[in-house]
This record gives C-alpha cells, structure tokens and sequence, in this order.
C-alpha cells in the first residue's frame, strides 16, 4: 500500500456515502479525478473519506472497490465510521461464542442492505471486514484534524496510547465493546459522538424510528446560554426544546485548535441552499446523501480559517 506524504495538505475531504457509488463517481469527476486503471487519481490532490461507507445505500460493493483502490494506491486516507466499526462487531464472536454486535432486529435491519449486497460474494464480504479492521478511526497533521464523529481531546490522546497507527487492532475489540472501559467510552466518542441522558428520563424517537433516551452533542462550538436542549443538542428534538441542560462535564472544542473535519451528524442544506462550515475551524460533511440529500467534500489546501466557498457539492444529483 503506498502512503501518503505526511507533509501534504491538499486533500478533497469526502463526508458520509453509505452505499451511493453514482454521487461518489459523480463527485470525484467534478474534482477533477480521472480514472487510472481501478482507481481514482489526480495530478495534484488526495482524497480523505470520513467513514460511513455501507449500509443505507445499495451500491455499497461499488463503493467499498472505489475507496479501497484509492487507498491502495495512495490517493486516499480512509477513516473508519460508525457503521464499519459496528459491521466488524456484528461478524466478530466472543469467547464464550456470542457476537460483539448482538444480533437483534434492529441490528439486522441497520446492516442488511450491506449483507444482502453481498449474499453472491461471502467471501468479498469477508475481505472487507476484515479491511474494515485496518482503518485509523482518526488522521491529525500539523495543519488539520478529521474524525467520523467527534475530536474530544481527552478521547483522541487516549486511543492514541491504545491503537496501533490509529486502528483498533483486533485483540482490543473484545474491551472496546465491554461498556464501562475507557477503551469503550473513548471508541464510542469518537465514532458515535458524545451523548448526554435527556432530563427525568425522558426520551424522543431519532430519524430511524429508534427511541432515545440520550441526545448528541453539538461538541464543535461552546453552546449560547442559557443552555437548553435547543442549545446544546446537535438536531432538533421536539417537545424538549426548552429542557435545561448541564454541560460543565463536556469538553467544547476550542476556538483556537486546529481545523477538525468530521461526518456524522445528517446535517442539511440551509436557507442559503449550500453546506456551510459550523465555525471558523469545524466543518461538518454529512449532508444526508442516503435521505435525498447530497454527498459533500471540501477542498482543503492547508487554510487554518476554513471557508464556506471550498465546499464542493452538485445540486442536480437528486
């Protein structure tokens, strides 16, 4: 595998896919990249993917074969997402032969479309896992960061201590899962985002159908006061908006740190009707590809002030 200088900047910072190879293709020629072979190269820029490259979508395969060839070649770093780490539990057993994932309805319904894309190919599907396994959950240079969820300083030097080259190699996957460890709060930070119980034990239903108790954090900018749901949660929470909210235990990502790139969080367009960067060093690239959305990528070339104008996106994909 060739590897990408660590003194070069000029990455084309890709958000979520889940399975939308035509937005990628599309995407990637709009950047300017040019088939070579089986992978995607251009003359003088690299590709940074945030993660989430399966489920929800149905051209997952096609995805996986574009991202893996990209990095094979060293034309992309590719992070590790939620739902690849969550791919990896779910195929891992225990010692005592239970899988790390449980294998529940809910579970199921999140991963099928990955697995059925997959039922002629058991062993591709294999390979991949097992690829899956040998992503950084997180990239750092001396200019910018980027992550799937969440740079939560004390969670990142943590797993710095942990991880081999930033992966989570496979003896720690038993510790990571087991809640509790610091192993398992760091791992669920970083890829999950950090989570805060709603007040009285109440709960809401998320974009999946799913009941919550807990809430996202809008982690990337020190909340307004007074702080309430509507504050501090990073998507719209009926009903609770005016819940007060104790933050003093959250760590809110500096002003003055370096640029940080993560997915994540299904942003979506605004009133100006193109992603725009949450602050001046935080720029949020999940704008919802798999729910009409679009599939988003800004154009970094080592700016410490990041700029609304280098995000790249096209309208007519949907």
């Amino acid at each position: 595998m060739k590897r990408i200088p660590e003194n070069f900047n000029n990455f084309d910072i890709i958000g979520d896919i889940h399975g939308h190879s035509n937005d990628l293709k599309k995407l990637l020629g709009a950047l300017g990249y040019k088939l070579k072979g089986n992978y995607y190269q251009h003359p003088e820029r690299k590709v940074l993917f945030l993660g989430d490259y399966i489920d929800r979508g149905v051209n997952v395969v096609d995805v996986l074969e574009i991202v893996k060839n990209m990095v094979d070649n060293g034309e992309a770093i590719a992070l590790m997402g939620n739902h690849e780490y969550n791919a990896i539990c779910y195929n891992t057993l225990t010692a005592d032969g239970t899988y790390l994932r449980e294998h529940s309805k809910k579970n199921f319904n999140q991963h099928a479309i990955t697995m059925a894309a997959f039922m002629q190919h058991p062993n591709l599907y294999k390979m991949y896992i097992e690829w899956f396994k040998t992503l950084p959950l997180f990239y750092e240079n001396d200019f910018f960061r980027a992550i799937h969820a969440c740079w939560d300083e004390q969670s990142v030097n943590y797993l710095k201590t942990r991880l081999l080259d930033n992966c989570l190699t496979s003896d720690l996957l038993e510790e990571a899962n087991k809640e509790g460890t610091e192993l398992y709060h760091a791992v669920e930070i970083v890829l999950k985002g950090k989570e805060i119980d709603l007040p009285n034990k109440q709960s809401f239903i998320d974009k999946d159908g799913i009941i919550r108790h807990s809430f996202r954090v809008k982690w990337w900018e020190k909340p307004k006061q007074p702080h309430t749901l509507s504050t501090v949660s990073a998507s719209v929470i009926k009903h609770h908006a005016d819940e007060p909210i104790d933050v003093q235990h959250i760590n809110f990502y500096s002003a003055e740190a370096k640029p940080v790139f993560f997915g994540h969080y299904w942003m979506k367009v605004n009133t100006a009707l193109r992603p725009l960067i949450l602050t001046s060093n935080t720029c949020c690239l999940d704008y919802s590809v798999a729910k009409n959305g679009h599939l988003v990528c800004y154009r970094y070339s080592g700016e410490q002030q990041l700029d609304s104008n280098s995000i790249n996106f096209i309208k007519e994909y949907n």
